[in-house]
């Protein structure tokens, strides 16, 4: 079963068809003149967005191109996907997901565009104002696209790489893709989670891009307190 892929409506915001967005639709969201005269079919969306792909010198790049796609335009990310899933999957989960989150902190403002929402951070000194992200999280969204399905890490054992931190939130970003490509979940109602807890990760308490908080995970005991 493929994931839900919707087309555009005079009546409802589109979900990023792009450059296939027809006459009238522009029309009616006032778009003459503000983007490219030409209406295309989805077969050349994904003929562009194949080439920039291939045209990456590293799969990193690859992963880096392949977020922003996703966060800028659902409909094409998830047909490119799924026209080649066997070329793609290793680059939105292992193994070059395990690249990503290294480098998590150093390409974050690379892989949507700002203020995209693309998951949920709980650091550790908010768990008590967690009803508040919560609802900053619902007031995000467009209304009805409730989240069905979440992933969870605290990025404390990742694919054998040791302790990422919250550099980890690459994990539940890409299994969460899988799942959409493989079991026909929509993409809008899954949300991927990581508990931000600190790290004992020295390298990525002393990088001064690190993003995450900056201190030790506390152990068992004090969490469950």
């Amino acid at each position: 079963m493929a994931p839900s892929i919707q087309t555009a409506s005079p009546t409802k915001k589109p979900l990023s068809v792009g450059t296939a967005l027809p006459y009238a639709t522009r029309t009616a969201m006032h778009l003459k003149g503000l983007v490219p005269s030409a209406v295309e079919d989805f077969s050349a969306q994904e003929a562009r967005a194949r080439e920039q792909l291939r045209s990456k010198g590293t799969d990193l790049e690859k992963y880096i191109f392949l977020s922003w796609l996703r966060n800028t335009n659902l409909n094409l990310f998830y047909r490119l996907v799924l026209g080649n899933l066997k070329e793609i999957a290793p680059i939105i989960y292992t193994p070059t997901v395990g690249q990503a989150c290294q480098e998590f902190s150093h390409i974050y403002p690379f892989l949507a565009p700002p203020n995209a929402v693309d998951g949920l951070y709980v650091p550790l000194n908010e768990v008590d104002n967690i009803g508040e992200i919560i609802q900053n999280y619902k007031e995000s969204i467009p209304e009805g696209d409730v989240p069905e399905i979440t992933v969870i890490t605290d990025g404390s054992r990742i694919l054998g790489l040791g302790d990422l931190g919250m550099n980890g939130m690459g994990i539940p970003v890409g299994k969460l893709q899988l799942y959409v490509a493989a079991a026909g979940l929509d993409p809008r109602r899954c949300l991927p989670i990581v508990l931000d807890f600190g790290t004992d990760n020295p390298k990525y308490l002393e990088d001064p891009l690190y993003l995450g908080i900056r201190q030790k995970r506390p152990d068992d005991a004090e969490v469950s307190t």
